[in-house]
């Protein structure tokens, strides 16, 4: 028997393993590891926007992941603070653990009581942490906010066309005269497209590298096209490596933002090609 080893077959068998996972069928290989390689693989669920917030949980289940940046599609800040719990209690019941939840718009914000709100929403649904896209002008006031409700700030990078943060050095710049506790959400994506070398900015970030969000494209510069993790030019076994070197301790939350209506195929193809390649990394 001929053994496939080329990086398409061991992408197109893992994956079958875990649509069989998904599908509740129990073998040793599905049995799926949390944290493979130390690394919290977890899940932005902007990937499952179009799916209201029990489908969304049936989604998560199946990856088999435990960790979750929220998007607030899936739980909203216009509701009440008991709606609010409720809504979060039906993640943590399903046995997903809600890590941080964003992004949250901040730009339209001018004084801290604008800002509260957002910490109140962050609190009552037991975030740990915001991934959140501010001003330069506002960022005193969000730390003093952060020192008070004891709740990170990771701020995210939008690539070129953010007018604020477009990097994760323009991140970096800011918030290291700050509180620990503010720091990066780093979307490698983004980066890429802005010409950034991810590994070595997500060295630079060091200790306020607070969260990740993840994807693949293909050309990172004239026209970048999103594909399943694995399919493109992402150096992701080079972010492993130093993300397990600097013993990051957030989340690698995979961002799948195509395919919005049928994103499961492309989910499970990006998790398994992630949970070989630390697999690798860690046989080695």
């Amino acid at each position: 028997m001929k053994t496939d080893t080329t990086r398409r077959g061991f992408l197109g068998a893992t994956a079958g393993i875990a649509g069989l996972s998904a599908l509740g069928v129990e073998t040793a290989s599905a049995r799926i590891e949390p944290t493979p390689w130390g690394i919290k693989l977890g899940l932005a669920s902007y990937t499952f926007r179009n799916f209201p917030r029990a489908k969304a949980i049936e989604m998560i289940k199946a990856v088999e992941t435990p960790w979750l940046s929220i998007k607030d599609v899936h739980l909203k800040q216009d509701i009440s603070p008991e709606e609010m719990r409720a809504g979060a209690k039906e993640f943590t019941d399903a046995g997903i653990k809600i890590m941080s939840g964003g992004n949250v718009d901040m730009t339209k914000d001018k004084t801290i009581d604008d800002l509260r709100k957002h910490f109140e929403y962050a609190k009552n649904t037991g975030m740990p942490m915001m991934v959140c896209a501010p001003t330069h002008e506002i960022m005193k006031m969000v730390e003093t906010l952060v020192k008070e409700y004891n709740i990170k700030c990771a701020l995210h990078n939008h690539g070129p066309e953010d007018k604020n943060f477009p990097t994760p050095q323009s991140v970096l710049e800011v918030v290291r005269s700050l509180d620990p506790r503010c720091g990066l959400c780093m979307d490698v994506g983004h980066s890429a497209r802005a010409g950034v070398d991810v590994v070595k900015a997500i060295a630079d970030a060091g200790t306020r590298l607070l969260d990740m969000h993840v994807k693949d494209l293909r050309n990172f510069t004239d026209h970048p096209e999103q594909v399943a993790v694995g399919d493109g030019d992402m150096p992701f076994p080079g972010i492993f490596k130093q993300l397990k070197k600097m013993n990051y301790q957030g989340c690698v939350n995979l961002e799948y933002e195509i395919n919005a209506n049928d994103p499961m195929p492309g989910v499970l193809r990006s998790f398994s090609y992630m949970r070989g390649v630390l697999a690798g990394l860690a046989g080695a």
